[in-house]
């Protein structure tokens, strides 16, 4: 299939690149010049493990192809994946301006193409892009309105995890695709055969539905988190220990073990905004969402709940206190800091009069960026721990796992530990003479 990718953001590259992976012609289209030119020579823009390698292969074997140039992405495509950004307010609207342009700029492309033969299937406009219930209408609207050539539109949510994003692509649990069309669910279900072959299924639904899916199925993984942190919060004002009570909860097949780790909350591009979108388009219909909104204040109230922790240490006095910070990033295996659990924590020690020293595997250039001068940032774990009087620990990075602890102790002023990822076992870090905090658990040696 000629398929143009329209966004090389964190959906379009990963999408575009795997399809051009099992033999589709894939054009992705984006106007950031900079951007399509680090492309062309294999430069990713995002950290996604495996992606550069698919990416140069890919390019190399002419399936795989960047532009700036719209006529020249539209011209011939079968199919154009719409994967622009739907950035939100802080009520959780998406901002559909980048959906709608991509709308009216594939309009456009198909008024200056012939029509479809008679009995072949026309263009398919597919929506990938996380947008509200009735985006795919109002794309629709946009297109006709341009021209009155015939084409088909499709809705198929992404369900890619950052950091795994190739192999949910390769091995989804499932692959959800609405039409209103049984041609183009069946045009689509050929595409997405290669990546289903272990009988994982393909579901064909109605647009709206599948407009719904993705938003649900997020809402619904928060909700997990949050529910856990809530219990974790309760197991320490009781001194139960949440590892205990989780085991004994997770061993009930009804509930399974997905999820439901304790720890600073959800961050990043997805859980947030689509879970505040639930909330938005609760209050626009007049059906309010009070679980999902309990779900979103729960989360960012277990930021201040853990930084509450160094608050009782220090007796609320950390004015002069030089802090370390292990992990920057929302979760391991990616460089995205997007409402990342840890730029709350550090701006908080800042406001406390604390300075910062940061380390984090990937993502240093983008804190940096965004940081600016406001924190130092160490060239690795054991760099950042020199002279400090804490370290905090906001990701759970493999490298921070099984660290030297002498050393860590012989590096820092004092040797006191909070662990927001509750990576480390508390009786193990008093006998090695370590104040530990963690999450849902008692501390020790303080």
């Amino acid at each position: 299939m000629r398929i143009t990718v329209v966004g090389t953001g964190y959906v379009g590259l990963v999408s575009g690149t795997c399809f051009a992976n099992t033999g589709n012609d894939v054009v992705c289209l984006d106007l950031d010049e900079a951007k399509v030119a680090k492309l062309k020579d294999g430069i990713s823009p995002i950290y996604e493990p495996g992606l550069d390698e698919l990416i140069e292969r890919n390019v190399a074997a002419g399936r795989l192809t960047f532009t700036t140039d719209k006529a020249e992405a539209y011209a011939n495509a079968d199919a154009m994946f719409i994967c622009v950004g739907t950035p939100s307010d802080e009520m959780g609207r998406a901002d559909l301006k980048y959906v709608m342009a991509a709308a009216r700029d594939i309009g456009a492309a198909l008024a200056a193409r012939g029509e479809a033969p008679d009995g072949t299937l026309p263009p398919i406009v597919v929506v990938k892009s996380t947008v509200p219930v009735g985006t795919n209408a109002k794309v629709r609207g946009a297109i006709q309105e341009v021209t009155e050539r015939r084409f088909a539109m499709a809705s198929n949510p992404e369900f890619l995890k950052e950091g795994d994003a190739i192999r949910d692509f390769y091995k989804p649990d499932r692959v959800v695709v609405g039409v209103d069309d049984e041609a183009v669910g069946d045009a689509m279900t050929e595409l997405y055969k290669p990546y289903v072959r272990r009988g994982k299924p393909i579901l064909i639904m109605d647009i709206p539905s599948a407009e719904m899916v993705k938003y649900a199925s997020n809402a619904m993984l928060a909700t997990k988190i949050s529910f856990i942190n809530e219990i974790a919060n309760l197991c320490e004002a009781y001194g139960a220990e949440i590892g205990n009570v989780r085991t004994g909860m997770c061993s009930d097949t009804r509930i399974g073990d997905q999820f439901l780790y304790p720890g600073l909350g959800y961050g990043g591009s997805c859980f947030p905004k689509d879970v505040l979108a639930c909330v938005s388009m609760g209050l626009e219909s007049d059906t309010p969402t009070q679980l999902l909104t309990s779900v979103h204040e729960v989360n960012q109230r277990q930021r201040q709940q853990f930084v509450s922790k160094l608050d009782r240490h220090y007796g609320g006095d950390l004015a002069g206190k030089r802090i370390a910070l292990w992990g920057i990033s929302f979760k391991p295996r990616t460089d995205d800091i997007r409402e990342a659990p840890s730029l709350t924590i550090i701006d908080w020690l800042l406001g406390k009069g604390a300075s910062v020293v940061a380390y984090d595997p990937v993502a240093m250039d983008h804190a940096r960026a965004q940081l600016g001068d406001r924190i130092d940032f160490a060239e690795g774990d054991m760099a950042a721990l020199d002279g400090a009087d804490a370290l905090v620990i906001c990701t759970e990075w493999s490298e921070f796992r099984s660290p030297d602890f002498e050393e860590m102790k012989e590096r820092m002023g004092t040797p006191v530990v909070f662990d927001g990822r509750n990576i480390y076992d508390p009786d193990h870090m008093a006998e090695l003479g370590f104040a530990y905090w963690s999450v849902g658990r008692r501390p020790v040696g303080v």
